[in-house]
């Protein structure tokens, strides 16, 4: 009977983390999420700095692979002062954004006063 029991216990263990690991996987999202932190020239006016944020918040309606974007930076670390992060609807919405007409759209008001930057693509 003891034998009987801890070989329930532990068939009742696997299906457990068997459902429990599928439920992780079903709720995880597809999507890709592009963070970017940001270092802005010494000579970046804030009204241009703030230009460049409202532009990357503007993305979701100017190409449709990017789904929502934050570029409120409540902490940052080192040298960066913002970080942007923008949530792409697949991966291959994240590379067909590269070079794209809303990428170079964006990056005229970016790039000139960007001193550098670091990005980060990460996914399930």
């Amino acid at each position: 009977m003891k034998k009987f029991l801890v070989t329930l216990l532990a068939a009742g263990l696997l299906a457990f983390s068997a459902v429990h690991a599928s439920a992780q996987s079903e709720a995880a999202p597809k999507s890709v999420m592009h963070v970017v932190t940001v270092s802005w020239k010494a000579d970046a006016k804030p009204e241009q700095i703030q230009a460049a944020l409202d532009g990357a918040q503007k993305l979701p309606s100017a190409y449709k692979g990017i789904t929502r974007v934050w570029a409120k930076t409540i902490k940052a670390q080192g040298d960066r002062t913002h970080a942007i992060a923008m949530e792409f609807a697949s991966e291959q919405a994240l590379k067909d954004y590269t070079g794209s007409d809303a990428q170079k759209e964006w990056y005229k008001v970016y790039l000139p006063i960007r001193e550098r930057s670091t990005t980060f693509d990460v996914t399930n």
